[in-house]
């Protein structure tokens, strides 16, 4: 399940929040530095980027106030151009997407009004015309961006191509990288306590279909750690990366519908169905996981010391033992080896894994198998016993044709992409109106914005 990402309004406000009331900008009379087709950059703008900075600890003296004025200049540019292409950000998207931010915000810091000061508008009308603004222009730029690189592929000659260009003293090199497999045993839960739970969300859910506020009833009941904050909402598609059951309720449902209670390996949900635009859902769910007693949990740690002790005694391998024993669904079938969920690939490099399976695994030799390990299930889905083991290390090495072919062909992917957002915006500066301010046309910029 998802979190709150580090560019949303709301994240940005929560980071911004404690520096910003203790080291409040000075007023100065606010103006138009630039423009970009129909839209106005103005110079508190470029500030309050400076701010956003500051809080997330970037070191801001080395940034210079023509680089943001830059980035506020494309930002403009793709909005502007998502107009001009017909891409739509419905007003009521935008309204639903805003009001789950503002309650969030004021989740946060208890009130509304401390919001509203620290955007320094004059009441709550002024400050929601303002954030509807940037909202607006946030997802036109993101609409835009992924249109112009959506089409955009690689071919295997072009990766070959773009490997042998690279200089050899250029040539990247990868970190060490491991194959981790495991075993994972889940405590039983009895039928009773699973039926509590099918019982309360079906009482939710009729209340909700009463009137009451299925955002609220996900903040105070949701277990799921990714998206009960922001009152349950996912937006996916079918290629989304949650489990099937999951899936399939939410595309069998009307706008407006809820679904009864159901089941996935993370415990039982609700599901209530916002929105649907094409092959796109916006939903809302709650998660609720049944509780298991200490004599389950306790049965579940003796279960998986059998399962290792007959590994260990070469009774069966862990890859099959994976198979027939593990209650993890999306390993199980593959011997138990994990996906590195940001390449999809089975390995992962020791310096970005998770900090947690690191640990876990950082002293194991190739082949060892760790005694069991007490997890909680960051899904919300309760504490379990794992073990696990690393089935091959690669060592720190330049980048090889072969052996590093997927992760040349992202590299070369990346810079297609980039040529490709570069070409387009080229063109479109030639062809789009921009005024640019008497103050910043010194500025040595990276896009020919000054149209020289």
């Amino acid at each position: 399940m998802k979190f709150i990402t580090k560019n949303t309004p709301l994240a940005l406000f929560l980071m911004a929040m404690t520096s910003v009331f203790a080291q409040a900008p000075k007023e100065k009379v606010d103006g138009v530095v630039g423009v970009v087709g129909d839209f106005v950059i103005l110079d508190s703008d470029i500030d309050l980027e400076y701010i956003q900075l500051k809080a997330r600890g970037v070191d801001t003296n080395q940034i210079t106030r023509c680089e943001l004025f830059g980035k506020q200049l494309e930002d403009k540019l793709y909005a502007h151009q998502a107009i001009q292409d017909s891409i739509i950000v419905t007003d009521a998207e935008v309204n639903s997407f805003m009001d789950q931010q503002i309650d969030a915000m004021v989740e946060q810091v208890g009130s509304l009004d401390k919001v509203i000061a620290f955007y320094r508008k004059k009441n709550v009308d002024d400050f929601r015309s303002y954030f509807f603004d940037i909202i607006k222009n946030n997802k036109l730029t993101e609409q835009m961006q992924k249109k112009i690189i959506d089409d955009v592929e690689i071919t295997p000659e072009e990766v070959r191509n773009f490997f042998k260009e690279i200089p050899q003293d250029e040539i990247p090199t990868f970190g060490a990288e491991v194959e981790v497999a495991q075993i994972v045993v889940k405590p039983i839960v009895s039928e009773e306590e699973k039926q509590k739970v099918v019982e309360k969300l079906r009482q939710i859910r009729q209340e909700v279909i009463d009137g009451s506020s299925f955002f609220s009833k996900a903040v105070l009941f949701s277990e799921d750690p990714g998206s009960s904050s922001n009152g349950g909402f996912y937006k996916m598609n079918r290629k989304t990366p949650f489990v099937k059951e999951f899936k399939d309720v939410a595309f069998s449902l009307d706008e407006g519908e809820i679904s009864e209670p159901f089941e996935t390996e993370f415990g039982y949900h609700i599901i209530m169905v916002e929105k649907i635009k094409g092959q796109e859902v916006e939903l809302r769910h709650i998660l609720i996981a049944p509780k298991y007693t200490n004599e389950a949990l306790k049965e579940a740690k003796e279960k998986i010391e059998l399962i290792r002790s007959k590994i260990m005694n070469n009774e069966i391998s862990f890859s099959d033992a994976a198979k027939s024993s593990s209650d993890e669904k999306e390993t199980r079938n593959n011997g138990g080896v994990l996906l590195n969920p940001r390449t999809l690939e089975p390995r992962f490099e020791l310096t970005k894994m998770d900090p947690a399976l690191y640990s876990q695994i950082s002293s194991l030799k190739d082949g060892e198998i760790s005694q069991p390990i007490l997890s909680d299930n960051q899904q919300g889905a309760g504490k379990f016993y794992k073990i696990i083991t690393v089935n091959n290390r690669t060592e720190e090495h330049k980048a090889d044709f072969a052996q590093d072919y997927l992760k040349i062909k992202e590299l070369a992917l990346r810079d297609k992409q980039i040529k490709t957002i570069g070409k387009w915006t080229e063109e479109k500066i030639a062809e789009t109106y921009i005024k640019i301010s008497q103050d910043y046309k010194q500025c040595e910029f990276t896009n020919n914005w000054l149209k020289k």
